[in-house]
């Protein structure tokens, strides 16, 4: 689905959720899942299911966010209202009950609870490599 028709979906769910997070959150995270499972079926993984865990989809988003904002990545977060990776457990069940995303009946925004700080995630990649 194309960005013009996800933002009025988007911007309902943040209507609904009292608009805590940025719409860019939102797209963010749809970017992140679909970069993972890209990188999932070019790894060969069996993609007998394209559901992915909390943690996976974590990974991805930090993987993801690495490639696109480095070192940046804590500040375009904040700038987004999302602080810690329970926030973005939050913008998955938000947009899982807007009917973009589905979830399995054992998944929780639990699921996402401590999995990595922002500020050590990405600020080993602004220290110089010794070699």
């Amino acid at each position: 689905m194309d960005d013009k028709k996800l933002q009025p979906v988007i911007r309902e769910i943040r209507r609904l959720n009292g608009r805590r997070y940025a719409e860019a959150a939102y797209f963010f995270v749809l970017e992140a899942l679909d970069f993972t499972l890209f990188r999932r079926r070019s790894l060969g993984s069996d993609l007998d299911s394209q559901h992915l865990s909390g943690q996976e989809l974590l990974a991805g988003i930090r993987t993801y966010a690495q490639e696109e904002f480095g070192p940046l990545a804590p500040y375009a977060f904040h700038s987004w209202g999302v602080y810690r990776t329970d926030d973005f457990g939050t913008l998955v069940f938000q947009m899982c009950d807007g009917g973009l995303l589905n979830a399995k009946e054992s998944d929780r925004p639990e699921d996402f609870a401590d999995g990595f700080d922002f500020e050590e995630a990405f600020t080993e990649l602004d220290r110089p490599r010794s070699g």
